[in-house]
């Protein structure tokens, strides 16, 4: 419950702290060029060596980060939980099938992957967010097939299919919410996956491009500057490690909630 609330006041932070400032993260303030840690001036944290707000330009880097942490981990766990239960819940040839594509492109390495499809794609935020739910609704269809299975014999189903539900329903129905605990404990670790992603392939220069900011690009720019300019480098890495720590904080605590050894 700490870290949930610790992640919201990031969260909130983020998206409603630019307002209270009279610039823009991307605004240059020439007078000012480098300006150090002063809480008494408009720039609290100081500005970078472009005169741009440091702490403006980490909670705006933030809203793209956080935005595409958890956009991604919805599409990424909504496909990987379709696919998984109808995998599961038909069995047989078509599980076979499905599952041998999900081996394949677990057989190609993981980076690697998302930066050819990101190529491919043209680049952009779009490309990255496309690449990124690519790569990683792969364990989400896994979890939820081997849970779909063992649904599959269950009573309940009978009964559904002897009431005249069609394979559609019961899967949209019975199986998918019946998997609704796996899926939200898995998802709440999903989003720091797609956090470090997007993080990690901003910090390599394929994800998010400057002028605009990430966590991931404030990173990889403050790791330039930390022998002379170590708040560059802080700030934003103590920030996204915050928000990792609290989501796998939050994941702990959803899996003991949904435990039923713990009821």
């Amino acid at each position: 419950m700490v870290s949930l609330c610790v992640l919201c006041l990031i969260v909130l932070a983020c998206f409603l702290g630019p307002f209270g400032f009279p610039f823009t993260g991307e605004d240059a303030d020439f007078d000012a060029i480098g300006a150090p840690i002063d809480f008494t001036s408009p720039h609290p944290f100081g500005t970078d060596e472009f005169g741009r707000d440091l702490l403006v330009r980490v909670l705006e880097g933030g809203q793209v980060s956080l935005t595409i942490g958890f956009l991604g981990a919805l599409v990424a766990g909504g496909i990987g939980v379709v696919y998984g239960a109808v995998a599961g819940y038909a069995g047989g040839r078509l599980d076979s099938l499905m599952m041998r594509v999900v081996e394949v492109l677990y057989g190609f390495p993981y980076v690697i992957l998302v930066i050819l499809l990101s190529l491919l794609l043209g680049g952009g935020n779009v490309a990255l967010f496309a690449a990124i739910v690519f790569t990683l609704w792969l364990t989400p269809a896994v979890i939820v097939r081997a849970h779909a299975q063992s649904l599959a014999k269950r009573e309940f189903i009978e009964a559904a299919r002897a009431g005249g539900m069609t394979h559609r329903q019961i899967v949209l129905e019975h199986i998918v919410p019946n998997c609704a605990g796996v899926v939200i404990v898995y998802g709440s670790l999903l989003v720091p996956e797609v956090i470090l992603s997007e993080s990690f392939l901003s910090f390599l220069g394929i994800g998010i491009k400057e002028p605009q900011a990430s966590w991931g690009n404030l990173i990889q720019a403050g790791t330039s500057e930390m022998e002379t300019d170590l708040r560059l480098l802080l700030l934003p890495g103590g920030l996204l490690a915050a928000v990792l720590f609290c989501l796998n904080f939050i994941a702990d605590g959803l899996r003991d909630a949904f435990d039923p050894n713990d009821r």
